[in-house]
This record gives C-alpha cells, structure tokens and sequence, in this order.
C-alpha cells in the first residue's frame, strides 16, 4: 500500500514527546487505575460535550452496556436499534438478555429512519438506540420526540460521531444518555481500548459510575451487580494530549471529506451531510453498485478501502433466533451490497486524496 487507510502515526509522531510524558507520568505515579488523569478527561469531555457528566469508561462497547444497565433493562425488554451498524449496537442488548428490534435506514444519511419508528414500539419497549453513523449524527430531535410521546428513554450510539454537531449541539449531548468509543481508528482514539458516557441526569450519572467499577460505590460495598468498566490511566493521558488538538483534527476531516465529495459527487454516490449537521467523517463512504470490482481495482492501484458493513444485523448467525430474513430491511440490504469506504484521516496528505480520486475516476469514468 501507498499509504495506510486510517493514518495512527502521524499524528503520534507529531506529538511524540508529549504523549511519552503522559505516559511516564503515569509510571511515575503508580496510580494505574482510576488515577488522576481519568478525572481530568472526564471534565475535558464534559466541557466539550457541553455536558453536567462524563463517565470514562473500558470501551464503546461497555458504555452502551453500561447505559443499558442504568436503564435497567433485561430479559423481556425491548431496546430499538439500527440494523445496518457494527453488532456492538445490538450485541450489548442482546447480552442482558433483552430483545433487540430493529429498524431499517434513510438511504441518504444511512441512520435510523424515524418515520419508521412508532411501528417498532410496544409495551415493552424500554429504550432507543439510535447509531450516528459514519460521522453523523441521526434525526435526534424526531427520534426524541417519538420516545418522549412514550416515555422511553434515547441512548445516542455516538462511538463514530464524537465531535459532530446536530443543530449546533455536541454528539453525546443529544439525548438522555450518549455514548461514544475511543477505539485507535475512532475519530477520538486512545491506544488501546476506551470509551466515555455522557449524560445531564445526575441519577443516572451516579449509577453509572457505580455500575462500572463492579457495582461499589465504596470499597466492597456493592449496591448491584456491575462490571469492570474502568479506563486505564494510560489511555486517559493519552486521551488528554489527544484532545488538546481534537478541534483541529475536527476541522480537518470536514475539509478532507468535502474535497472527497466535490470530487466524487459526479461519479458515485457520495455522503449526504444535512444542513443542520456536521460530520466527522469516521468514515468516508461511498456507493458503487460494482463495490467488489471497484475494491480490487484500487486495491491493486496500491490504495486500501473497506467495507461498513457488508452483513446487515438481522442477517447475522448470532440473531438468527430472532426469525428475520433478508428482505426484511430492503434499504439496509441494497447499502450493505453498494457501500465501501476509501482512505481518511486528518491526515490523509492532499496529494494522496487525490491520487485516490484520480484512481477512483479513472475506475468508475
């Protein structure tokens, strides 16, 4: 490969002394769990959310498990999701037992269509879950206007869109609870696994902290049964160095995503940002009814891609007990066979975007 498809070292060379004096901080301290650096992160993403409460926590994964959990929610509950997203939006569901319910896609913006939203609710409904995608955030003033008419909680699945904006709001400050994932190839990466909850209710807030450090909320006093959610000191100073350049990066892969889509809008379908919204291009992903053709055709030009997501969920062998079939979800199905992702990162150097653009013309022209 020319160059790597999400660009991890650049940004670490770039600011390599500072990261290396996070870490031995750290070392020096001794404090490698629940140190002072976790605190310190979590007022940095609280006052950039705009939030009363940031919780850090092991990962994206177990942030949504966690806001699951502090919704109390288990067997013969209901939580809606999207269908077309990475399994972790079901999986933790699926976990407590609950029951995820899906619903398909908007085409343009690939997030939960709301319209389709009421028809999925029942009695047992006990929370939404929508996922913003690829950078985006979903219709959140719909879907939280449909859950307040039922009284059912929103759990924004932000692990791709932190740093977005919906209507000049934050992602993870859109809803009762925001969850967000600081995975290395996420926009916010740690190295290593992390995530962060948001949430301004400070109940909730309380039992969520307490849930992720094995229900205590004093030593060997436990109040419910929890988990081992904790981040890792080390990833939060290597998350406190990152942020000090998050805004940048931000503006960064707006500039790089909106060059791709001048480009490209002509010869594929490309991303549709709204205009109350901004993206962080998590990914940047496009749609070529020739998607495998197209992969091997670049892949040979030395340029990598990658496919979000070629299985939609209700497909999947681990919901099978779930009874659904493909045809089920037809938006889903007809993104899933199209999409594919090209190179980004705020990194991604002018003169290798448009090798890919060349490529890609030449290719599809």
């Amino acid at each position: 490969m020319q160059f790597p498809f999400i660009d991890l070292k650049t940004p670490y060379l770039e600011h390599k002394a500072q990261y290396l004096a996070a870490i031995e901080s750290v070392l020096d301290s001794s404090q490698f769990i629940m140190g002072p650096e976790v605190k310190a992160l979590e007022d940095n993403l609280a006052s950039f959310c705009g939030t009363s409460h940031a919780i850090a926590c092991s990962s994206g994964t177990d942030a949504l498990l966690l806001a699951l959990m502090a919704l109390d929610i288990g067997p013969g509950d209901e939580v809606i999701t999207s269908v077309f997203t990475f399994i972790a939006s079901a999986e933790v569901i699926a976990f407590l037992r609950a029951t995820p319910v899906f619903v398909d896609i908007n085409e343009d913006d690939y997030n939960l269509n709301p319209e389709l939203l009421e028809a999925a609710i029942t009695p047992k409904t006990k929370a939404i879950m929508p996922v913003s995608l690829y950078g985006q955030c979903a219709n959140m003033d719909a879907i939280n206007e449909i859950a307040a008419r039922h009284n059912i909680p929103v759990i924004e699945d932000g692990a791709q869109s932190f740093g977005a904006t919906y209507k000049g709001k934050k992602s993870c400050n859109l809803s009762t609870i925001g969850c967000t994932s600081f995975f290395p190839s996420k926009p916010l990466g740690c190295y290593g696994d992390g995530g962060a909850i948001m949430t301004n209710d400070d109940a909730l807030a309380k039992k969520m902290r307490i849930l992720l450090n094995h229900g205590q909320e004093f030593r060997y006093q436990h109040d419910y049964i929890g988990i081992n959610g904790r981040l890792d000191t080390l990833q939060a100073a290597i998350l406190n160095v990152k942020m000090r350049y998050f805004e940048d990066e931000v503006k960064a892969r707006h500039r790089i995503g909106e060059a791709y889509t001048n480009a490209l809008k002509d010869v594929c379908i490309t991303p549709k940002i709204k205009e109350e919204r901004t993206s962080v291009y998590a990914q940047y992903s496009i749609r070529v009814p020739n998607r495998d053709e197209v992969s091997k055709a670049l892949n040979e030009r030395g340029i990598p891609t990658a496919v979000h997501y070629p299985i939609p969920l209700h497909v999947q062998s681990a919901f099978t007990y779930l009874g659904l079939k493909e045809g089920d979800f037809p938006v889903s199905e007809k993104v899933a066979k199209e999409i594919m992702s090209l190179p980004m990162s705020p990194y991604l150097k002018e003169v290798d975007q448009n090798l890919v653009i060349k490529a890609l013309k030449d290719i599809l022209c």
